[in-house]
């Protein structure tokens, strides 16, 4: 299969080459960027030299669409909601990691994201991509909306609760931490060296545009309103997200029994690692993989359950991810490509 990327010059789309370059089924057609058209990609990215021998290309979908068979865009919001319609009319599947059409409501999206919203048909076209979830719907859907890094951690370490509707919807709170990768590549004074390093954070409290991404699909998968509390916070690192995530529960449960719960909720799922009971994942330990690993503990004494979930953002918590989402299209087995061990120290 030929597939494009674009937003060649993101810190999504490098993760994306790095991975399908390993993978048996496709080969990576061409790479486009607006910004840098025309320029050879080992030039911005050095580490890419003697192993991807490309050119930057122009957006030109007339030109190339009828040559590729998916399409990657890993561009900053309020742009891809430019480009799928007129991919999907030449009958191109597209794959969006940024989060354009994650949100059903385009009034939703406007408020939280500041800018205008896609068309309302590809808003209810598109297929909320979180992989161990929604795999039956992803397998028949042309248009795929991956999900956000910090709702991949979140709503994975949810999940089995959520599905056995096993916790109360108004106590969730999300502590989260991300490296900085996850703010992408451009340059800007939060992310300046000098004001990152060895320095701790928190942003955009209350108006981070992962929480109703959070909440809709919370509420699509139980039936009951939900309003979280999620606070984000950058750290001094370059790639990883760890959430702490506390929740009450609704009946008394041992700790046997939620980690055994867990297990079997993901045991049909290889990118979930739940940590046996008492051990609690670190972001180094899926450092460059497509794994997302939990740790579990119930607290007797205050009745909560605390869930430590932690992923790489640039890969499961964006282009491994995207990648796991093609396989379910294609009906290949969801690991090719991807069965990345972690990169360790």
């Amino acid at each position: 299969m030929k597939v494009a990327i674009i937003g060649g010059t993101g810190y999504g789309s490098v993760e994306l080459l790095r991975l399908l370059h390993n993978h048996p089924y496709v080969e990576v057609e061409m790479i486009i960027s607006n910004s840098q058209a025309g320029t050879e990609l080992n030039k911005i990215y050095p580490h890419v030299t003697t192993i991807i021998d490309q050119s930057l290309q122009s957006i030109d979908t007339k030109k190339w669409a009828k040559n590729v068979e998916t399409v990657f865009l890993a561009t900053p919001s309020g742009i891809s909601q430019n480009i799928v319609p007129e991919l999907m009319e030449n009958g191109v599947k597209c794959i969006d990691l940024s989060g354009d059409f994650r949100l059903h409501s385009g009034k939703i999206y406007e408020e939280w994201y500041k800018h205008s919203a896609a068309e309302e048909k590809y808003l209810q076209l598109a297929t909320y991509g979180l992989s161990e979830v929604y795999e039956e719907k992803i397998k028949t859907s042309s248009l795929i909306a991956n999900p956000g890094c910090y709702p991949t951690a979140t709503l994975l370490g949810l999940m089995p609760m959520i599905k056995n509707n096993l916790i109360d919807y108004r106590t969730i709170i999300i502590d989260a931490k991300s490296g900085i990768s996850g703010a992408g590549r451009s340059v800007s004074l939060g992310t300046h060296f000098s004001e990152i390093n060895e320095n701790l954070k928190a942003y955009k409290l209350g108006s981070h545009q992962h929480i109703p991404e959070i909440e809709q699909t919370i509420e699509e998968l139980s039936n009951q309103q939900t309003t979280i509390t999620f606070t984000t916070h950058l750290v001094p690192m370059t790639r990883g997200i760890m959430c702490t995530i506390h929740v009450n529960l609704l009946e008394t449960m041992s700790s046997s029994e939620i980690h055994h719960l867990y297990s079997e909720f993901y045991q049909t799922h290889p990118f979930v690692r739940v940590r046996p009971e008492g051990t609690f994942p670190a972001t180094k330990e899926v450092l460059g993989s497509n794994f997302c690993d939990i740790g579990l503990h119930f607290d007797d004494r205050t009745g909560r359950l605390t869930i430590i979930s932690v992923i790489d953002n640039l890969v499961k918590g964006a282009s491994g991810q995207a990648i796991q989402n093609l396989n379910l299209q294609n009906g290949w087995d969801i690991r090719t490509g991807l069965l990345e061990i972690p990169v360790y120290p």
